[in-house]
């Protein structure tokens, strides 16, 4: 039996190492399309699962971790810009407030399976359109869900956060160790 990390997010393995010494990495190919209703805080949570089993349903007698982070601000989910637009218009709704992140974990093994999620309140300081543009133009903001990297070049635009710090990277390491340990 092993555990393995159904992502190909280098972040998620560097932080998984802090919990898990040695795991495999197969990213999950399922859908990520989200139900038309389902409320933003449980996003996370669902892709999560989906992620999970689809590896899972292949890997029975391993250890599965699926995750899945989104960015949320006034009841909507911001993911992964499409572009550096999509990217500075991401950003200027961030600009000043507070928003939520989210990050769902779900594990797997054989049949059996256990979620849950992690959420941070993150406050950005204003931020000018030359600040915007000038940090869309570093690349760093388009992998990332709310076009930001609080452990990169975005940890400027960061006022303060309320929860796990790396919940906000994209997994909360200390709560997933402990409920690696009950499953």
């Amino acid at each position: 039996m092993s555990v393995i990390l159904a992502s190909a997010s280098p972040r998620r393995q560097e932080l998984l190492r802090f919990a898990v010494k040695e795991f495999d990495i197969i990213p999950s190919d399922a859908d990520e399309t989200l139900p038309e209703n389902i409320p933003a805080e449980e996003a996370a949570e669902y892709l999560a699962v989906k992620k999970a089993r689809s590896v899972a349903d292949n890997h029975r007698s391993d250890t599965v971790i699926g995750c899945d982070t989104v960015v949320v601000i006034n009841g909507e989910i911001l993911g992964k810009p499409s572009d550096e637009e999509n990217a500075a218009e991401m950003l200027r709704k961030l600009s000043g407030k507070v928003h939520k992140v989210i990050t769902g974990v779900c594990i797997c093994r054989g049949e059996r399976s256990l979620s849950f999620s992690c959420t941070t309140q993150v406050e950005f300081y204003p931020l000018s359109d030359k600040e915007i543009e000038d940090y869309v133009s570093t690349g760093d903001p388009m992998d990332k869900a709310g076009a930001y990297g609080i452990q990169s070049d975005g940890c400027v635009l960061v006022k303060r956060i309320d929860g796990d710090f790396f919940n906000v990277v994209g997994l909360p390491v200390a709560k997933l160790k402990r409920v690696l340990k009950g499953f």
